[in-house]
């Protein structure tokens, strides 16, 4: 089992959602973060000053997947998160020793 992490731009979410559903991979856990890669934040003009933001608004997804699923969840998060440019985000795969349903108590792979 393998837990996806993807930090995707927020306007990208109901897509990259309902592109996962239409997989039948409903399980996802999303939380709003902030930060920046290489591009090291933006800067906005508003009102004849410039802004610059060191954060930038950020969705993270985590999901846990079987092994021969990770690949077709990471082509689906890859073809509708990206747009071309700077700031289209990032995934990273990590292993997963155990997953354990606490109503049923059942364990591994039953239990995603």
């Amino acid at each position: 089992m393998k837990k996806i992490e993807a930090i995707v731009r927020p306007g990208k979410l109901n897509t990259i959602l309902n592109a996962l559903q239409e997989l039948g991979y409903p399980g996802v856990t999303i939380t709003e973060v902030e930060g920046h890669g290489r591009q090291k934040g933006i800067t906005a003009q508003w009102r004849g000053k410039v802004y610059t933001m060191d954060l930038v608004p950020k969705m993270k997804l985590e999901i846990i997947a079987k092994d021969d699923e990770v690949d077709m969840i990471i082509d689906t998060i890859v073809n509708t998160a990206k747009t071309g440019d700077i700031g289209d985000g990032k995934i990273f795969i990590y292993p997963v020793e155990e997953v354990i349903r606490i109503r049923t108590g059942e364990r591994g792979e039953v239990a995603i």
